[in-house]
């Protein structure tokens, strides 16, 4: 670029999105300003060490993907460790096999066969055969699922999760539900899974080697000077912030985190275990060595409580109603118009996207502009 100015890009935020581009755009010969609000890198994939055991502060990462490309990149950096995520579901006091499959369908009805399953199904969905075009999440999950499998595993955890009843969140929320008519725990369908054995931190820090970073800033305090010395933006922040909510606010939902460090080597005998009723605050209980298949002599556990959203709190998921699609796409346009302005990562494009997916999207933005 012929430009006077100190830096070829300003990157706003330090997660897996900035990262990636800012480790492209170093390889390309271009100069990067990486700025962040919080006091560390990493954005939400951000492990703290406690004990020997990497916490995942801001929720359960599990990298998986059918992307051969993303893979192999992110096995530049880390080696990853075959992890493979088979969840369980508490319902008051009894625990079910997630994804739904037949050790699932056992725990409910006592099936042993795929065809005894599938006629269980069949009869349990009959019930709401009537039901021709649902009108909201809890009629669409009783037509795919009927009664039980959507009380026991999808109800209270769903309500708790968006903070309304099943009847008042829009039927699109749940399109489909995949059910498995096989003895497989493994959540993912994805070929290539694992958690780095050097840790999330390792891969970040790896991705930003040799780019200067800068942390407990704020870009919006220092907008102009901070915008002043580089010929481009590349901003992962709220894209509705970006443009002072000229529009109005997108809604999201927010998280909340209790960590607790326990004396004993091993607490719930699985990595997540998630709580299925309405009346338990959280959602899931994460115990974090197990991602690791670790040996240390105490263990550290999460209890993630799903919580709304206000300035100040962090945005997790967006909430893709229509009132806030619509909203979206006007930010998205008023996006496409700037000049030497790019917005990537789930906040910026107000998207829920798993960590490939991030990977994917910045590995081909570094494409078209480096």
């Amino acid at each position: 670029m012929n430009s006077t100015k100190q830096y070829d890009f300003l990157i706003v935020g330090a997660g897996l999105f900035g990262s990636v581009f800012a480790h492209e755009a170093k390889l390309a010969g271009k100069k990067c300003l990486v700025v962040d609000k919080r006091e560390h890198i990493g954005g939400n994939i951000y492990c703290n060490e406690v004990e020997g055991v990497k916490v995942h502060q801001y929720g359960a990462h599990i990298f998986h993907t059918d992307n051969k490309e993303v893979w192999d990149y992110v096995n530049q950096f880390v080696t990853m460790n075959g992890f493979t995520n088979s969840p369980l579901a508490n319902y008051q006091g009894k625990l079910y096999n997630l994804p739904f499959n037949m050790h699932t369908f056992y725990q409910l009805w006592g099936v042993r066969t795929p065809q005894e399953a599938q006629a269980k199904l069949d009869e349990q969905r009959a019930e709401y055969a009537h039901i021709e075009n649902p009108a909201n999440l809890e009629e669409q999950a009783l037509k795919l699922c009927g009664k039980d499998v959507y009380e026991i595993l999808i109800k209270g955890y769903t309500e708790k999760q968006w903070g309304r009843l099943a009847k008042d969140l829009p039927a699109f929320i749940i399109k489909r539900l995949p059910f498995r008519f096989v003895y497989d725990n493994n959540y993912f369908n994805d070929t290539y899974q694992g958690i780095p054995v050097e840790g999330y931190n390792e891969l970040i820090e790896s991705l930003l080697e040799g780019v200067e970073v800068r942390l407990n800033t704020n870009f919006f305090d220092q907008r102009k000077a901070l915008e002043s010395i580089a010929e481009n933006v590349l901003f992962t922040g709220c894209i509705d912030e970006y443009f002072d909510y000229c529009f109005g606010r997108l809604d999201y939902r927010s998280l909340k985190f209790e960590h607790k460090l326990f004396d004993t080597d091993n607490f719930q005998g699985n990595a997540v275990i998630n709580y299925t009723e309405r009346e338990i605050p959280y959602t899931r209980v994460i115990e974090h060595k197990h991602f690791e298949f670790g040996r240390q002599a105490k263990t550290v556990v999460t209890y993630e409580y799903p919580d709304e959203f206000a300035p100040g709190k962090e945005p997790y998921y967006p909430v893709n109603d229509e009132r806030n699609t619509q909203l979206c796409s006007k930010y998205k346009e008023l996006a496409g118009k700037c000049r030497n302005v790019y917005f990537g990562g789930r906040l910026a494009q107000y998207i829920y996207a798993d960590m490939d997916d991030t990977i994917a999207e910045a590995l081909k933005l570094s494409k078209e502009l480096l």
